[in-house]
């Protein structure tokens, strides 16, 4: 049994050898991408759980949240062309989530966007690495409730929600399918040229269709639906 001297002095060695040892940990950390994007993916993600805690969802709500949910989940599966590694152009499917982050907030429309990667996950997963499945699922459609943001210039908020998830699945892209990229062609420019390709026509698609719809009528009425007790 150890001693108190030797249990102080242990406790003092570990302590030196902590804040002697620092900065080469630190540097470790910050020269892995993977260690700094989990981080931030879950750290994203327990901020989101913790804020949803004061929203206050009715019935009603929860049943128009549902519902873009699910036409998200439909026109998701209706792809224009598929990619062979996960993604593909599909018929507009980022607008349900779009639509309730400019009916709710953003708040609301990243957990909208959280609920329906996850979901996304289970019904067509493709899966290479934990950080991974964090970038190409829950977060990029959690990037979508950005436009809640943009209630007055909804479609800048648009453009900005589908670029941010963008960014998500690009970053996704130069980490973990750098290796499907052609000889001698770099993991960011190939990476850039996919999920540009893909997200920039699926986001067009959506762009275009939000000009034509009424939305600001179609919003007001669905929030008021929605509220009302």
């Amino acid at each position: 049994m150890m001693s108190l001297h030797e249990i102080f002095r242990d406790f003092i060695q570990s302590l030196s050898d902590i804040f002697s040892n620092l900065p080469e940990k630190i540097s470790t950390l910050f020269n892995n991408p993977i260690i700094l994007l989990t981080l931030l993916g879950c750290v994203l993600i327990f901020l989101l759980l913790m804020k949803s805690k004061s929203i206050k969802f009715t019935p009603k709500m929860l049943t128009t949240i549902g519902i873009a949910i699910a036409l998200t989940t439909v026109l998701n599966m209706l792809k224009i062309y598929k990619f062979p590694q996960g993604g593909g152009i599909t018929l507009a499917s980022m607008i349900p989530l779009l639509l309730i982050a400019y009916m709710y907030g953003p708040l609301v429309g990243m957990l909208s966007g959280f609920i329906f990667g996850i979901l996304s996950l289970f019904l067509d997963p493709y899966i290479m690495h934990p950080v991974q499945v964090l970038f190409d699922y829950p977060l990029p459609y959690m990037a979508l409730g950005i436009a809640g943001f943009f209630k007055n210039k909804k479609i800048i908020g648009a453009i900005v929600a589908i670029f941010c998830r963008f960014i998500f699945h690009f970053l996704s892209g130069v980490i973990f399918f750098g290796s499907f990229a052609p000889e001698g062609m770099s993991p960011w420019i190939y990476s850039l040229s996919v999920n540009g390709s893909l997200i920039g026509l699926d986001g067009l698609i959506c762009v275009i269709i939000l000009t034509i719809i009424p939305l600001n009528r179609l919003i007001k009425t669905s929030r008021n639906q929605a509220y009302a007790s």
